[in-house]
């Protein structure tokens, strides 16, 4: 749809502006509820000092307005509140509700509060309350499913407003009397409705426009379809769309259960032409319902260029919301979510339907390969893969791809969700998540979204359990061990390793069990359990000799040869390292040598042998020297004055400092926003060699 289409009506279906969003009506209800934020409670009638904050609770079915008389309310009252206003939608657009532990830590993210990775729901929403506890502020629930949800976020803080939204009562809150809204008053229905279809149109036939109000009872979001409908046909008059949906209501073809808004919504899908309806169904299968151009040409199998120009003409109708946002993104309307879904499953085949979503499940994995590798430009690998992806799928520089991530976030996840929803976690979902995974650590780093990680890999372990799979089971496990670790839970992660160290053994996989086994040693020297520690090292080491892994089992040596310098065996410490170092010079990696006879002589030096010490640091600058790495050289340097300051020679010593401080100073600084790389993460298995 580059060029202007016209449907068989007339409609000229090109970027007809949707007029400017502004509050009509609903008087007596934003009279009621302010009124309800100054009533007495039940606690101060009996004298009780008041625990938590007010609720006011808008009740409505979707499209009702209930979510824009929130908001005008939220807006009018703002300026009493300091401490600002803080929103949650607790309804996917689909109708799933959105767990407590997912909108608590949206809402601490707001106020700028940490939100440890892996922290439990209970956890969380304390530390919401925490947070809110003598601030003066406002929580819009947006779409609460149930009270259960809206509890668990109630601030203990009696200066704090709720304002919540939902389908009807939320029994369970205490005090509190729900604003029920109907359609709106005729004035208001006809003055939204002018507002598409103009001022003329209206005016010329004033009782038109009102039978059309009575057709839509009034209901705000059949009024902007309708408006829409009238809008993209300039010649239709108001009274043939009015005569239209009295008729649909009356012949029974929308079935007499039938909404003025499913009435309304099925005159105009049917109305648009093959590939728009098309493309406007499919859409009930993006995730989060947000769609960007991208998604809406891999579900309609057409060019971004075309889907992005329906996708301003399907918002022009008042069927999609633009989302403002520095990328072009549209969300679908969780009250037409349903009725999208209804239209899908009667004219789309399955296969058609579990087609569309293989292929948009496909263009999100291609967009994150291209995220990831942009930013690895200096690997001739990564720069040609780069250039073997179309045009459409590459990101101009690091910049555009790290925004992309950041704004699509919600969608990704959401991507993740829908890719294991039926329970299987199959290629596709493994590459998926793969690929999430290593696009926010290039990013944004493993620290930074931990909580993100975490959510896949919970995902990934719901799935491999529930499926029996223990190869999956233990990756996961290991993954959120790792991210337990990074921020703290150290107990936590060491269950986790001992878990996935059993997943291993019954998965028969080598690797999951030897990096099980030294990520419990780790645990244990974390914890101070140095003799623990060095028995686990020692046992994935064994693991990586019986496989003749040179390389991994000379690391495993300098691992154990630290447990021992901790607990004070310095001989112990000192053989171990020289096994290390052995290994390293026979993988013929001169840095890691270099590396190891550095700490040959911190341990010498540990066990008053300070000549010993000096004669090793020496060594290992030469190392460090062929290795061409001057951070090393430059730290190998220090650790040698500082030794010649213990042996008394300071004059020495100033002289290899300084030479260190020459070396850091030539050397080009690390960009320093490049996150952190964890080498031991262990990736999302997948039968895929697609990297």
């Amino acid at each position: 749809m580059t060029e202007q289409a016209v449907d068989p009506d007339g409609a000229e279906l090109s970027a007809h502006p949707a007029p400017k969003d502004r509050f009509l009506g609903r008087v007596r209800e934003l009279k009621e509820l302010r009124a309800d934020i100054e009533r007495a409670g039940l606690d101060t009638l009996s004298g009780r000092k008041v625990p938590r904050a007010r609720v006011l609770l808008i009740a409505g079915r979707p499209g009702s307005g209930r979510t824009s008389l929130a908001e005008e309310l939220v807006r009018r009252v703002a300026g009493r509140y300091p401490g600002g206003v803080l929103r949650a939608r607790l309804s996917e657009p689909d109708g799933t509700p959105v767990p407590v532990e997912r909108a608590a830590r949206a809402l601490l993210e707001a106020l700028e509060l940490p939100a440890p990775a892996g922290a439990a729901e209970d956890d969380l929403a304390a530390a919401l309350r925490t947070a809110l506890a003598g601030r003066r502020a406002v929580l819009l629930l947006d779409d609460a499913a149930g009270a259960d949800q809206v509890d668990a976020l109630l601030p203990e803080a009696p200066d704090c407003l709720v304002v919540a939204v939902s389908r009807g009562p939320l029994t369970g809150i205490a005090d509190v009397r729900p604003c029920t809204l109907g359609g709106l008053d005729t004035k208001s229905a006809v003055d939204l409705l002018t507002g598409y279809a103009g001022a003329v149109r209206v005016t010329v036939d004033p009782r038109a426009a009102e039978s059309l109000v009575e057709a839509c009872q009034g209901h705000p979001a059949a009024l902007v379809l309708a408006g829409g409908w009238l809008a993209a046909r300039p010649k239709a008059t108001v009274s043939d769309l009015a005569k239209r949906l009295h008729a649909s209501a009356e012949d029974g073809t929308e079935g007499t259960e039938a909404s003025p808004l499913s009435r309304v919504f099925r005159l105009v899908h049917d109305q648009l032409p093959g590939p728009a309806a098309r493309l406007l169904r499919l859409l009930c299968l993006a995730p989060a319902g947000l769609a960007d151009p991208h998604t809406a040409s891999a579900l309609a199998g057409c060019s971004v260029d075309a889907a992005r120009a329906t996708l301003d003409d399907l918002t022009a109708l008042g069927l999609l919301r633009a989302v403002d946002s520095p990328l072009p993104q549209y969300e679908v309307p969780g009250r037409l979510h349903p009725l999208l879904r209804a239209l899908a499953e009667i004219q789309e085949r399955p296969a058609e339907l579990q087609l569309a979503r293989a292929r948009m499940l496909e263009r999100t994995v291609r967009l994150l390969q291209s995220c990831r590798a942009i930013t690895e430009t200096d690997s001739p690998q990564a720069r040609e893969k780069l250039n073997g992806m179309p045009p459409a799928l590459r990101f101009p520089n690091p910049r555009a791809a790290a925004d992309w991530l950041r704004i699509r976030r919600p969608a990704l996840l959401a991507s993740v969700r829908l890719a294991v929803a039926d329970g299987e976690l199959d290629t596709l979902a493994r590459r998926l998540m793969s690929q999430l995974v290593r696009a926010l650590a290039a990013h944004v780093g493993t620290q930074a979204a931990a909580a993100d990680l975490y959510g896949v890999h919970s995902l990934v372990l719901d799935v491999a359990e529930r499926r029996g799979l223990p190869r999956e089971k233990a990756a996961a496990l290991l993954n959120l061990g790792d991210l337990d670790a990074q921020t703290g839970r150290t107990r936590e992660a060491l269950a986790r390793y001992r878990a996935a160290l059993d997943a291993g053994r019954e998965a028969n996989d080598p690797y999951a069990t030897g990096r099980a086994m030294e990520s419990v040693g780790g645990a244990h020297q974390e914890l101070g359990d140095h003799d623990r520690a060095a028995d686990w090292f020692g046992r994935a080491l064994a693991e990586r000799l019986a496989r003749g892994e040179v390389p991994e089992a000379a690391r495993l040596y300098g691992r154990i040869a630290t447990a021992h310098t901790y607990a004070g065996r310095y001989g112990e410490a000192l053989r171990n390292w020289r096994a290390a170092l052995a290994g390293y010079r026979r993988s013929g990696d001169i840095a890691a040598s270099a590396r190891a006879l550095s700490e040959i002589a911190r341990v010498q030096e540990y066990a008053g042998r300070p000549e010993e010490s000096l004669r090793t640091c020496q060594e290992a600058v030469e190392w460090a020297r062929r290795a061409e790495d001057a951070r090393l050289q430059a730290a190998v340097q220090l650790r040698l004055a500082d030794t010649l300051d213990r042996l008394g020679d300071p004059a020495a010593a100033r002289l290899h400092r300084a030479a260190a401080e020459r070396m850091l100073a030539e050397e080009r600084p690390e960009d320093e926003a490049r996150p952190e790389h964890d080498p031991n993460a262990c990736e999302i298995r997948t039968a895929s060699s697609e990297d």
